[in-house]
């Protein structure tokens, strides 16, 4: 056995890996096009026939609800932008409850506190770690309002049980899909399962224009909502005619003509950018499956999983080493990983810490010195913030999941191989990180 990079030895790979870039000649071509017609934003804030957007944004809304069968698609500047305005449109308000992940980005929490609704974690389920029917009926009370549901990885939650838990109680689902675009569940797409879909053009996400979002519906006056709270809402509903003024005060979430004109490119790539994650996934899990305390993914029959990044589960006591310890000694074997073109470390322990031990729910102050949502008069519940108060996320962050990114395209074999070889050389030493953890 060679020494591992961590106690002297030479590294699996000192190169960097192939950047992760899905912008080529047409989407500057479609760039260009739309800089030489001079139209950047042809939105207007006011009953017009400019209220929708330019040519690139109508075309790239029209495509992108064609492709994922959905009745309407909304474009906004950001997944963020794209799930307060979902939230708007559900109704959410004072004194109402949103049952969120707590495994997420902060942005699909904040959603409710928008609108000065509280939010209250279920736990994740422990195999695909997206919220369960199971944890979201515990937390449902007279006060709910809504679920935002996140498939988190690119995973996909188990959407039946949750929509008709939803149903019996008169709850509005929102599908936050993005990290999931082009998942699918028992054949059909992330985004049209529940009652609104939202997805990220982050330039991160598997596709992307740089930043933007997209809300997909199939129920036309959720879809309404959305397009008046992205453009003015409070200036527009008068002269439309809109007599429903529940969170009818506007933001500008408004999508650019250059990245809505990128974003038609993007759509048309994702599929088979997915299907290469998919092809290396399924390469680089056939080389460490057999890790004894490492677990792959866990996907259930019927749904097509598309690895925003590839989650794995490390089980500490039948390795006897730290998982930090191990999550060293890989990126010692894989250095370049931390230098790659200012990406940071694309391997890491956990994900983000679970959202209820931030400073705002922990303090529950958020808007003004009352501290509303949590402390104002309309709200009578008590949410629970505590640390334990969700054990799957918390053991899942600070105990079992490593993340990594390097199944991304363009990866290739070799690259993959680099991968799957440090893996292997780090369990085939666990010996040396268990003294080095001794001494």
């Amino acid at each position: 056995m060679s020494t591992l990079a961590l106690l002297g030895g030479d590294p699996v790979r000192t190169k960097l890996f192939p950047a992760y870039s899905v912008i080529g000649e047409d989407d500057r071509a479609a760039v260009a096009k739309v800089m030489e017609s001079g139209i950047l934003s042809r939105f207007l804030g006011t009953w017009h026939n400019d209220f929708f957007g330019g040519p690139e944004v109508k075309a790239f809304e029209h495509e992108w609800a064609t492709a994922f069968n959905a009745a309407h698609a909304v474009s906004v500047n950001s997944a963020t932008s794209g799930l307060y305005a979902a939230a708007g449109a559900a109704g959410i308000g004072p004194g109402d409850e949103v049952i969120v992940s707590p495994y997420t980005m902060s942005a699909s929490a904040v959603a409710a506190l928008v609108f000065n609704a509280v939010p209250v974690f279920a736990d994740i389920d422990p195999d695909s770690y997206c919220l369960s029917a199971k944890t979201i009926a515990a937390k449902i009370t007279p006060r709910t309002k809504a679920i935002i549901v996140v498939h988190i990885f690119g995973n996909v939650a188990d959407m039946d049980p949750i929509m008709a838990l939803a149903e019996e109680h008169g709850l509005t689902v929102i599908e936050d899909c993005a990290q999931a675009p082009f998942a699918t569940y028992k054949g059909r797409p992330v985004g049209t399962l529940g009652h609104m879909g939202v997805f990220s053009l982050n330039y991160h996400k598997h596709i992307h224009t740089g930043e933007g979002g997209v809300v997909t519906t199939n129920d036309s006056r959720l879809a309404e909502k959305v397009q008046l709270i992205r453009n003015h809402a409070e200036a527009v509903v008068e002269k439309k005619g809109a007599t429903d003024l529940i969170n009818m005060i506007g933001f500008n979430f408004r999508l650019g003509e250059i990245e809505a004109a990128i974003g038609r490119r993007q759509l048309l790539k994702g599929p088979d950018l997915v299907k290469r994650r998919e092809a290396n996934v399924r390469y680089l899990e056939d080389r460490i499956k057999g890790i004894p305390f490492l677990s792959m993914p866990r996907v259930q029959d019927g749904i097509e999983h598309v690895y925003y990044v590839h989650g794995l589960s490390y089980d500490s006591e039948a390795a006897g080493v730290s998982r930090a310890t191990f999550v060293r000694a890989l990126k010692a074997e894989l250095a370049a990983t931390e230098l790659r073109e200012g990406e940071g470390v694309l391997m890491g322990e956990g994900y983000v810490r679970p959202l209820y031990l931030q400073p705002l729910y922990q303090k529950q102050v958020g808007y003004g010195e009352v501290g509303c949502p949590f402390k104002c008069p309309h709200y009578s519940g008590t949410p629970d913030y505590a640390a334990g108060s969700c054990p799957n996320t918390e053991d899942a962050h600070f105990n079992r999941v490593i993340t990594h990114e390097l199944i991304r395209p363009p990866a290739s074999r070799a690259d993959l191989d680099d991968v799957a070889n440090a893996f292997t050389k780090v369990a085939e030493n666990m010996a040396g990180l268990r003294e080095l953890e001794r001494r």
